[in-house]
């Protein structure tokens, strides 16, 4: 115990700003400039961020709170954390931290889409890029490009984890999440000033509940959870693996309510760049509005295009997506990194090395899945979509419900609340927490389950 001690000062974060940079991080990703955008302009504008907004400052809050609290309190990565809190739940563990395993592969790979797409941009062949989707489906149906621009982003994750928790994750996170959110609100005002934008924000802001039925709210609240976990690092490891690296001194509630800003923040800044500028080009075209992942790769090039200094904004764009890309793959690296280091005593050089290479072998799977094995399907699903589908809409919900049991009835609250306490005079969201946990956390877990069932169908 001693041991694992040491080895937690020496690896653990500097500041309080340095982990809650490198924890936002984490959670601003592809989920928030990506993600969040389609489903925004998907379920109702304005309705969707409502319900988004009022479940990451009470669902999200507990969930981060208690995976973190978890790693501070055990010093330990995701595999044996679970383990120290009750002995009955260290299966969970293991389940939990096939997660990052699962995702970090494939996210790498779409990381290597959003390179090629600002590299096209950056040498000004965004006309190209921006043919109604012949760009994007041949350049994934393809495999040696893919495999390059998704090797070069997996290693530059690699570059910075193996730096360490301060040098590399903590260092480039300070550097990182700033140029993030100044470039963002850049593009964002630059947004607002286009033809018909103005319209476009007011769908994307203002509730319109004119035809809002109560099965549309339904596929709203689990659309917005589902998206919680995508967005906020969720039931993946990485907030325990964080946690472990926190200090003891700095205050845990105030840390996340920071990070959730800080995400929320970035999501939200992410819809109105892309929803308002997709609403003007289109005239408020809904088939515009609803083309889901692909409204990032495929409508925002052809909206730059027809910008004033386009080409300059979608490079721009692109860098900034990219930028969001890394800090979220780097903290994805990180925590199968710690596992494997705590696992085998491995250092982290060679542990990394280890790491990017299993990323690179899984990674190519997803890549091949679009081009050379293109007619492979796992139950239905290509290799990429079925990883996403497996990881997100299953495992996830499973690992937080039994998180909430485990904490809520077992541990029992009191577990996280001491851990909260540690140096502070108070828990200000104990009684949220509390209801939370033993409550409706576990009831959102069962309805995200049911209705990913029922969805899959």
């Amino acid at each position: 115990m001693s041991e694992q001690k040491s080895i937690q000062k020496k690896e653990g974060f500097g500041s309080k700003l340095g982990f809650i940079f490198a924890a936002a991080g984490s959670a601003v990703g592809l989920g928030n400039i990506w993600r969040f955008p389609y489903l925004a302009a998907k379920y109702g504008g304005g309705i969707f961020l409502l319900v988004y907004i009022i479940l990451a400052v009470t669902f999200g809050f507990s969930l981060m709170i208690t995976e973190i609290g978890i790693g501070r309190k055990t010093g330990k990565s995701v595999i044996g954390a679970y383990k120290d809190v009750d002995k009955r739940f260290a299966f969970l563990g293991p389940v939990a931290a096939v997660v990052p395993f699962i995702i970090t592969p494939y996210y790498c790979v779409i990381g290597g889409w959003v390179l090629k797409y600002l590299f096209e941009f950056i040498r000004g062949n965004g006309r190209n890029v921006a043919d109604e989707g012949d760009f994007f489906t041949g350049f994934i149906s393809g495999w040696q490009k893919p495999s390059i621009f998704f090797i070069v982003f997996a290693l530059l994750t690699a570059l910075v984890v193996v730096l360490g928790v301060q040098k590399g994750i903590e260092g480039i996170s300070k550097i990182l999440m700033p140029v993030l959110i100044v470039l963002i609100i850049g593009i964002a005002v630059y947004t607002m000033t286009i033809p018909g934008a103005l319209a476009g924000a007011k769908y994307y802001i203002l509730p319109n509940f004119e035809g809002f039925t109560f099965t549309t709210f339904l596929k709203t609240l689990v659309a917005a959870m589902g998206q919680l976990f995508y967005s906020m690092s969720l039931a993946m490891g990485i907030m325990v693996t964080y946690g472990s690296y926190m200090r003891k001194e700095d205050s845990l509630e105030g840390s996340v309510r920071q990070i959730e800003i800080f995400d929320t923040a970035v999501a939200f800044l992410a819809g109105l760049i892309i929803v308002p500028a997709v609403f003007a080009f289109s005239g408020g075209n809904p088939e515009a509005l609803n083309k889901g992942p692909s409204l990032m790769f495929i409508t925002l090039p052809n909206v730059f295009q027809t910008m004033k200094g386009g080409q300059i904004v979608g490079a721009f764009f692109f860098f900034l997506v990219a930028l969001a890309a890394l800090t979220s793959s780097i903290s994805l690296l990180e925590t199968i990194v710690s596992i494997v280091s705590e696992k085998t005593k491995l250092n982290r050089f060679i542990s990394t090395i280890i790491c990017f290479a299993f990323v690179v072998i899984i990674g190519m799977t997803s890549v091949f899945g679009y081009s050379i094995w293109d007619k492979v399907t796992i139950f239905g699903y290509q290799f990429l979509d079925f990883y996403d589908f497996i990881s997100n809409n299953v495992i996830m919900p499973v690992v937080s419900l039994i998180t909430c049991i485990l904490i809520g009835y077992f541990a029992k609250t009191k577990y996280i609340e001491d851990e909260v306490l540690h140096g502070e005079k108070k828990f200000s969201a104990r009684g949220l927490y509390k209801v939370m946990i033993l409550a409706i956390c576990p009831i959102c877990m069962i309805v995200i389950l049911i209705s990913n069932f029922f969805l899959s169908l």
